[in-house]
């Protein structure tokens, strides 16, 4: 979904919204479920849905929240508003669906993080939300790995999806509750929850957006505008589907591709409310101006290179809106068929897994019981262990051959220390069999190298790199590549790290890192383009896309999601990135399901 972002970062920069927000379709359109065209069970796909709690057999929703008059629990400025929804197992424990972005100064937003649930006709599901206050410390934290301990309770409340759905407006506006079920004596605020059905549909359209003369609001400078596009529903009201990003100081501003989907935006005729604001920091952006459209409309705009305007309300209901001198252009338009995670894994391609384990010494003696390598005769994992088992579990399922090269850096495996050795112990062959060969050469090198140091992450991205490099000449793109990075320590050579990453960056490969032990990590979030800004190499290079995963194993653990589930969470959407960046297509459309 690029060109969509959230306010994070203040607002400026793309936060990168999760995978649960792009898989809009249907992932069984026909009844030909969990098999490729041939009936042959596909167990990566069956295991990606059961991975996701989905049933062979349901309707797939997106819920699109928003709020109004929510509690303010901040002393300077105004709540930091987020939503975790969770459905309430029959068993009586939370599942958590998902999360919506972080809002800032603000307490009446709409988010535009979609929650995906499964709607199943024959039983009960109860839905909760929580809201709460992300202190402004976590800002610019991805919102999957926040401890929701450390945030302010806002309020919470529930109804079933069955509520939601058989509403004529497909909506429904929940008073917020405090813990114990009741409001008090203090008004909590409303969460409205609105709920559509996914259209299965590939078509999507990029749009390069353009804006002149556009009103200016800042006193000392020009404005700096950013365009939020929402969908008109049936009630008449709006969701929020996308935003572009801040252009400063620009009253003529031309923004980065903007790509919507069909699962968005409806059908062409769909009305959609385009807004213009001047983005302030202190989240009370100013409104410009304000115009309907349908992406029919926008296609007409391209094709007779012709601008709209902008209006803006009267204040009064008798009187017309005023039309204003600022006008929207679309410079280009085109209509895109986009292919799913599912159609591109069910047709043959695969993720080829790839470990690196951190050597250095400062993991401890692996035979002392304090060390983050010590293998304990009880069976239980040691962080290294648990974080190769979570990820290589869930990956092994969409390799055939399941050969992993796996590697381990800052040790001496001879009389020098090499930071990318093989961890079989063999000199020409990187590979090991299965996740349970991984753990073995992982156990067993632990005998045979000793630890060192520094911590190089450059020699193994590099490694992993070329072996992409040399595959996608040689499989016709039908592989990616995973590579997972475990350590103790911060990288050393984080400039040649950064450089590995952003020449990788054109490459089929995703890097996932995993930080274990009590180091501080901070340093590491730059390899994460979370906060929206790409890597940039010594020499100036741009990273063409984001490739990078970093999560801290004890900040997960303390939270309430899974190691794998923060790691993997944006694999699908950076392989889908690749794909698209190079029009690669899936084996053949025989293996596509129909429109």
């Amino acid at each position: 979904m690029g060109g969509c972002f959230s306010d994070l970062e203040g607002g400026k920069q793309a936060a990168g919204l999760g995978f649960a927000s792009r898989q809009n379709q249907n992932p069984y359109p026909n009844q030909n479920q969990g098999h490729d065209n041939n009936g042959v069970r596909n167990d990566a796909v069956d295991f990606f849905f059961k991975t996701k709690g989905f049933q062979p057999m349901f309707t797939q929703i997106q819920l699109s929240l928003s709020a109004s008059k929510l509690l303010d629990r901040d002393i300077m400025s105004k709540s930091d508003p987020m939503v975790v929804v969770y459905e309430k197992k029959r068993d009586g424990k939370l599942q958590e669906l998902g999360r919506t972005e972080v809002i800032m100064n603000n307490l009446n937003p709409e988010w535009i993080e979609k929650i995906n649930v499964a709607f199943q006709f024959e039983i009960v599901q109860p839905l909760e939300f929580y809201v709460y206050d992300v202190d402004t410390k976590y800002h610019g934290v991805p919102t999957k790995t926040l401890n929701l301990k450390d945030q302010d309770f806002l309020g919470q409340a529930s109804c079933t999806l069955s509520e939601i759905v058989t509403k004529h407006s497909r909506s429904i506006t929940l008073k917020l509750q405090n813990k114990t079920g009741h409001g008090g004596s203090r008004t909590l605020g409303a969460l409205t929850v609105h709920a559509e059905e996914t259209i299965v549909s590939r078509t999507a359209i990029e749009m390069i957006l353009r804006c002149s003369h556009l009103d200016n609001k800042d006193m000392f400078s020009k404005s700096d505008p950013f365009l939020r596009i929402s969908r008109v529903v049936e009630s008449g009201g709006s969701v929020p589907i996308c935003k572009t990003e801040v252009i400063n100081n620009n009253l003529n501003p031309t923004w980065k591709p903007v790509t919507l989907s069909s699962s968005q935006f409806g059908s062409k005729e769909n009305p959609l409310l385009i807004e213009c604001f001047d983005f302030n920091s202190s989240g009370d952006h100013v409104f410009i101006g304000k115009l309907r459209s349908s992406i029919a409309d926008l296609e007409r705009l391209n094709k007779e290179r012709t601008g709209t305007n902008f209006f803006l309300p009267s204040k009064y209901h008798r009187k017309e809106e005023k039309m204003l001198k600022g006008q929207l252009f679309v410079d280009q338009y085109c209509e895109k068929e986009q292919f799913t995670f599912i159609d591109y894994v069910s047709s043959g391609f695969e993720l080829n897994f790839m470990v690196a384990v951190d050597f250095t010494a400062s993991n401890g003696n692996p035979r002392s019981s304090d060390s983050l390598h010590y293998i304990d005769v009880s069976g239980r994992l040691n962080s290294y262990q648990k974080a190769i088992m979570d990820v290589g579990e869930v990956i092994q399922f969409y390799d055939s051959d399941r050969q992993f090269p796996a590697w381990g850096f800052g040790g001496c495996t001879g009389v020098t220390v090499s930071h990318c050795f093989n961890l079989n112990g063999s000199p020409g062959n990187s590979e090991v069999v299965g996740v349970d060969g991984i753990m073995e050469a992982y156990a067993t090198a632990l005998h045979n190298v000793t630890l060192s140091g520094p911590t190089l992450f450059g020699p193994v991205i590099n490694t992993a790199a070329q072996m992409a490099a040399k595959s996608l000449e040689s499989h016709n793109a039908t592989k990616y590549y995973v590579l997972l990075i475990i350590t103790d320590g911060v990288v050393t050579d984080l400039q040649e790290t950064i450089n590995a990453l952003v020449k990788a960056s054109d490459l089929p490969l995703s890097v996932l890192i995993v930080g274990v032990g009590g180091a501080d990590f901070t340093n590491m979030e730059v390899l994460d383009a979370d906060n929206g800004r790409r890597l940039e190499s010594s020499s100036g290079r741009i990273a063409t896309r984001d490739i990078v995963q970093f999560v801290p194993m004890r900040e997960v653990q303390s939270g309430q999601i899974s190691v794998v589930q923060a790691l993997l969470e944006e694999l699908p959407d950076q392989f889908l990135t690749f794909m698209r960046s190079r029009d690669i297509k899936p084996l053949t459309s025989q293996h596509v399901p129909p429109h």
